[in-house]
């Protein structure tokens, strides 16, 4: 099957089933501060499975577009990548494993065609020192499902990976594995959560490539959880039920979740029993343009243009959502995404109009199914050619620092200096190298690993004592910058002018970092303006309130303020914060939240705003930093 085929009959299976079909979100996501991407299909909707309502109900379903920038070094092999979708269903204390197990598994053998023989399940073995069960229900449910196919299935008790690459399958179609495999909250396992974290069993689902044998480097024999490949796991239900108590014991929720994903090119994959993901149809025909461009064939050259193809791909959706590449957090990433696809298409051969002549190719994959994509294609290739034009200067430059280095030998260090500093990528080093007959130290990798290691460490990002993938910045003071946010929104608008679009926002204990269209550097004047605008604002004591529209009434009649890049769904939620007896808000913005309900919290302790930095962020785009002190 298409990919587009598979999702539109997931649509279409859970609107028979009344859920309602939300749009994907943004792939930076713009209320979680710990996280720079959207990484997988619940991120977006954890407030929801936390128990705040949905204003579209209790039966959801979505295809999200998902980043894992840490899969980057992964891409290569036959299903890694960077960039994919994940098909989403949630229950909202609706129905619960009872309804979920058959629907997915009726989804993969009567819409997808998968052979219920290669289908396997997994399930929650239980945690003795937690005193939380095994989850047999799931396992009788899949029990059933399976007759229901003409399947007879036993069921094999697994505990770790480990254990089950000792113990061996032994014929079965249901196995139950411990914590460690079967068990989901934001902390992990169960005595990692904290109290008052949700968290339960999940179950999940993989597909048997039989063709492919068992390498036994991964454990002696093979099971769903093996990593050898022969197994690929294509969804996961998770069956929030339980909340940690203070005294360390589990209670079950009063409104019980489900919490599905299934990913898009996997389950694609398996209904073509191919175990490479770059065959599907949203990825293929970008390694066909490859092979037309190079004049080169897949089957020799596999690495280099699943590289390219995974990369392009996620580029192109990052740019869409309003990445820029810069030398900082998502545009880093970004431009390392672009950079080393640009590099294997120069060792293919290919150096002149790369860009051009494959980003349309992957326009033609999504338009259908994601509009935005084609509506941002010019602007979204340019930004991805002028890109191209300042890496080919770079490799021109970094040639010339390899060349003052090398007299005699080539360090770890000066491979990590030429990689950091100039952007000369590794490979290209050790290619020169080779080439020109110049020693490279022996221990050059150890000493460039150690490097990059120390150089993660300076750039990590999360905040630290957070949850794992978890939500961030509901404290009294997130709420307090992430209202003053509100407030220099506006006030840059006032002072700069209505082209000051929002292009991006980090909100921590201590400061709000907030980017925003303008292609000048602020004067002095025009920063002590916006302070003196947004402290005037915060002792007006503005009330701070919000209320959902319609998404096409409140960015049309009604004004109000978004972020560039951002996916909305048929309705939003917009704050408000006023002044008493004023006629007009001074701020009317689309925003998920938290705020405070007066921004004269704001000045506790006599608090002022201060912007502290401003500077630029990427080409057109200026960044500010501000505290309250």
């Amino acid at each position: 099957m298409r990919a587009q085929d598979v999702r539109k009959k997931y649509f279409e299976m859970l609107e028979r089933d009344e859920h309602v079909i939300i749009p994907r979100a943004s792939l930076v996501p713009r209320e979680d501060p710990t996280v720079l991407f959207t990484g997988s299909g619940m991120q977006p909707l954890l407030p929801y499975l936390l128990g705040d309502p949905h204003p579209k109900g209790t039966r959801l379903g979505d295809s999200q577009t998902c980043l894992r920038a840490q899969d980057i070094d992964d891409v290569g092999d036959n299903r890694h990548t960077t960039f994919f979708e994940m098909l989403g269903n949630w229950s909202l204390g609706d129905y619960f494993k009872e309804e979920q197990i058959p629907r997915f598994l009726n989804f993969l053998v009567k819409d997808v065609g998968l052979d219920p023989n290669k289908i396997y399940a997994t399930c929650f073995i239980g945690d003795k020192a937690n005193d939380l069960p095994k989850d047999e229900d799931a396992a009788r449910i899949w029990r059933k499902v399976f007759k229901e196919n003409g399947i007879d299935a036993d069921i094999k008790d697994m505990g770790s990976a480990e254990d089950g690459a000792r113990k061996g399958m032994g014929g079965a179609k249901i196995f139950f594995y411990d914590a460690g495999e079967n068990w989901w909250s934001r902390a992990g396992e169960p005595s990692a959560m904290p109290s008052g974290e949700p968290g339960g069993p999940d179950s999940e689902v993989f597909y048997e490539f039989d063709h492919i044998e068992h390498d036994k480097s991964f454990g002696d024999n093979c099971h769903p959880a093996c990593d050898c490949g022969r197994f690929m796991e294509v969804g996961n239900s998770v069956f929030m039920e339980y909340l940690k108590n203070e005294d360390g014991s589990f209670s079950k929720l009063p409104k019980q979740n489900v919490d599905f994903g299934g990913g898009l090119e996997r389950i694609t994959a398996a209904s073509m029993d191919t175990d490479d993901v770059f065959k599907i149809s949203i990825i293929w025909p970008i390694i066909e343009k490859l092979e037309e461009i190079s004049g080169l064939k897949y089957d020799e050259n596999v690495e280099a243009m699943r590289i390219i193809a995974d990369h392009l791909r996620a580029a192109m959706f990052l740019a869409v959502d309003g990445v820029r590449p810069s030398n900082k957090e998502q545009g880093y990433v970004m431009r390392r995404l672009v950079r080393r696809a640009i590099l294997k298409a120069f060792n293919l051969g290919v150096e002149k109009h790369f860009v051009e002549d494959v980003a349309p190719v992957i326009t033609a994959m999504y338009k259908d199914d994601y509009p935005e994509v084609a509506e941002a294609e010019e602007e979204v290739i340019g930004v991805l050619v002028k890109e191209e034009k300042a890496f080919k200067q770079t490799l021109r430059k970094g040639l010339r620092e390899f060349e003052k280095v090398s007299d005699n030998g080539i360090s770890g260090v000066e491979v990590f200096t030429l990689y950091d500093t100039y952007g000369f990528p590794t490979e290209l080093s050790v290619e020169e190298a080779a080439k020109q007959g110049i020693k490279l130290e022996q221990d050059w990798e150890k000493t460039f690993s150690a490097k990059m290691d120390e150089q993660r460490k300076r750039s990590q990002t999360a905040s630290k004592g957070t949850f794992k993938g978890g939500l961030g910045g509901k404290s009294l003071q997130h709420k307090k910058y992430h209202t003053a946010t509100h407030l220099t929104y506006q006030a840059l608008r006032d002072v700069l002018g209505d082209h000051v679009i929002q292009r991006g926002s980090n909100i921590t204990e201590e400061r709000l970092r907030f980017d925003f269209s303008h292609p000048d550097k602020m004067t002095k004047d025009e920063i002590k303006q916006v302070e003196e605008i947004v402290n005037r604002e915060i002792q007006n004591d503005l009330k701070v309130s919000f209320a959902e529209y319609p998404t096409e009434e409140a960015t049309g009649p009604l004004g109000a303020l978004g972020q560039f890049g951002d996916r909305y769904g048929d309705t939003v939620k917009v704050y408000k914060m006023i002044a008493d007896g004023a006629d007009k808000p001074f701020s009317f913005e689309i925003c998920g939240g938290p705020h405070v309900d007066h921004t004269m919290q704001l000045a506790d302790d006599d608090k002022k705003y201060k912007i502290v930095k401003e500077q630029s962020s990427s080409a057109g785009i200026r960044r500010i930093k501000a505290i309250l002190e």
